[in-house]
This record gives structure tokens, C-alpha cells and sequence, in this order.
């Protein structure tokens, strides 16, 4: 086996394993955001309910 061919078989096995490391970390990312976004959605419904029932509760004193 010539040694262009060992280091091309290395870089291929390295590539794999940085490409594995970098969807890994992208896809943690992406959970993350997702996971932020859905509580952002929720925090603003429920400030939006409690303000009407403090509202309401207040127009009736």
C-alpha cells in the first residue's frame, strides 16, 4: 500500500469523525433554539392572560 493512500484513508476517517463532531453540536444547537423559542411563545401567552385577568379584576373595584 502506497503512503498517499494511508493518509488518504487518515483524512478520510478524520473527516468523518469532525463532520460526526460539527452535526452533533449543530443539532444540540438547533434543539436549544427550538427549546428557547416554544418557552419565549409560551412566557408571552401567559403575560398576555394574566395581564387580561388583572385587568378585569381591576375594573371591577
Amino acid at each position: 500500500m502506497k503512503r498517499s493512500s494511508i493518509w488518504t484513508i487518515v483524512g478520510v476517517i478524520l473527516a468523518i469523525v469532525i463532520a460526526w463532531w460539527v452535526v452533533e453540536a449543530l443539532f444540540r444547537l438547533m434543539f436549544w433554539m427550538a427549546k428557547f423559542g416554544a418557552v419565549a411563545v409560551v412566557a408571552i401567552i401567559v403575560f398576555f392572560v394574566l395581564r387580561a385577568v388583572f385587568a378585569r379584576s381591576d375594573s371591577k373595584d
